[in-house]
């Protein structure tokens, strides 16, 4: 069994960055805390976080940055202009860097497509199938629809040329309509989609991890949605398929990496320069064992400042454990690696723990469908095996980013 890489120095592969933690919609999954404060990181701190990063030498070669969490698009096109530059302009040479945004797509507007032309943006759209199974869930602050301006948003980028791809929050409802859910993307174009379970967080109480028959449910959904594309052929890209293809059947000396148990492999920083790491989730959230699960602060600490911090020691220590115990008990570590850190503590009230119904949803179940299809590998005459699409290596960076942790949305 490949045991995840355990580095000695830590190496920053993603940044996700909160621009504001104001969200102009209301969706009744949303676990985030602070979604009223319409607070916006200043230039200055965005300054601090990637001097200080590129000063200490731990970024990749390749990092992805996520501008997430709230709304990105409610802050102006404008200031992304000026952090992009300030951005560029520290880089250092050898360092081959790629912005993100996670959106709702209801504020995508020529201006913005000219921004995600201009700097390669991998753009994500936040939709949830059609227009009364997104709207039931995804909804407007006076309690209204988000379907058709989030759709007019997507056609816009259609329009442009613009790649993207899409992040549904699968409800119960949707587990039963993986052919409904196929027809929709393929009618709008839509050629990559990621899907997401609703899960318990924060403040937020899901009901699909209550269903006994969850698990199931969710591989049956995946099969035939695949089928589907597989035999259709204008979904191009499944991420929680090819995503999986890519961890089952990869050659056995590749070291496989979990970058939520690794410490600063994320690097997670909110609108006033705190830090936290493992999952993106944590950043907002109070506990008074890990010092609410902060590290640092950009304007005031160094990397290696927080590297010393006694909250990231408590979490390192628990966290690790929680990969130990994974690995002797857990029969698909080998393509999990120890887990989500935010789904254990929701779910278990603890880091130290191993399994979680989001695990068994998330991963447990895609490689069940993967490894069902494995026969076809074995019988020429019925097809083609198990084979992942081929995306464009930008697209396929930022989708792996946003896939460490499958609660962006």
């Amino acid at each position: 069994m490949t045991q995840p890489r355990v580095r000695a120095v830590p190496r920053v592969e993603v940044v996700v960055v909160q621009p504001t933690p104001f969200c102009n919609i209301n969706c009744s999954y949303c676990y985030l805390p602070q979604r009223d404060d319409r607070t916006v990181i200043s230039q200055s701190t965005i300054a601090n976080l990637f001097g200080k990063l590129f000063v200490c030498g731990w970024s990749d070669s390749q990092l992805t940055v996520i501008w997430h969490a709230g709304e990105p698009l409610v802050v102006p096109v404008g200031f992304y202009r000026q952090a992009f530059a300030a951005i560029e302009a520290m880089r250092p040479p050898g360092i081959d860097l790629v912005h993100a945004f996670q959106t709702n797509g209801m504020l995508i507007t020529p201006e913005w497509c000219e921004l995600f032309t201009d700097w390669k943006v991998i753009v994500g759209v936040s939709i949830d199938g059609p227009k009364a199974m997104h709207d039931a869930r995804r909804r407007t602050r006076a309690g209204g629809g988000t379907f058709d301006r989030t759709l007019a948003g997507i056609r816009l980028l259609r329009a442009r040329d613009i790649p993207f791809h899409v992040i549904s929050v699968l409800s119960r409802a949707a587990l039963d309509q993986p052919d409904m859910m196929h027809d929709f993307y393929a009618a709008e174009g839509i050629t990559q989609v990621g899907f997401n379970v609703e899960e318990s967080e924060g403040d937020h109480v899901s009901d699909m991890l209550a269903n006994a028959d969850a698990r199931e449910s969710y591989r049956r959904f995946l099969d035939r949605f695949w089928r589907r594309a597989r035999s259709d052929g204008r979904i191009g890209y499944v991420r929680e398929i090819d995503d999986m293809i890519r961890a089952v059947f990869r050659p056995r000396e590749t070291a496989w990496r979990n970058p939520q148990v690794e410490k600063l492999a994320m690097l997670n920083v909110d609108c006033r320069g705190n830090v936290s790491t493992f999952s993106p989730e944590l950043l907002g959230m109070k506990n008074a064992d890990y010092d609410d699960f902060l590290i640092g602060n950009v304007n005031t600490d160094s990397f290696e400042q927080m590297c010393h911090s006694p909250a990231l020691a408590a979490m390192q220590r628990d966290i690790s454990a929680g990969v130990a115990a994974c690995e002797a008990e857990c029969g698909y570590f080998s393509v999990r690696g120890g887990g989500a850190p935010i789904n254990k503590l929701a779910e278990n009230m603890s880091f130290a723990s191993t399994r979680t119904v989001f695990c068994a949803l998330t991963h447990m179940a895609p490689a069940d469908v993967v490894l069902g299809s494995v026969e076809n590998l074995l019988a020429p005459d019925r097809g083609p095996g198990p084979q992942p699409r081929q995306v464009p290596e930008a697209v396929e960076r930022a989708d792996s980013a946003f896939s460490s942790s499958t609660n962006y949305y």
